[in-house]
């Protein structure tokens, strides 16, 4: 390990892998860029390329989620309904 080491870059990844970058907000092929500043691995070009909106997506779902929102009097402690329980 080297003096420096602590300073490389994580670019955990393989070839084949699409990524989207969002420090250059491009869609890359492969761990070009540190894991931190990447969406993915997605299996084709299109997939990462729909990234930004998958993610967009899914965050509006789980926001809307009647299973997890922050209603003290749904589920226990402001967290998700215990199995079986309707939020009545």
């Amino acid at each position: 390990m080297g003096l420096f080491s602590i300073f490389r870059r994580d670019t955990s990844g393989k070839p084949g892998e699409w990524y989207y970058c969002l420090r250059h907000a491009r869609v890359e092929e492969g761990p070009d860029c540190p894991a931190k500043d990447r969406l993915g691995p997605y299996p084709d070009r299109a997939g990462a390329e729909r990234a930004l909106r998958t993610a967009r997506d899914r965050d509006e779902e789980w926001r809307t989620d009647p299973r997890w929102n922050d209603d003290p009097g749904n589920g226990p402690a402001g967290g998700p309904p215990e199995p079986g329980d309707t939020g009545r």
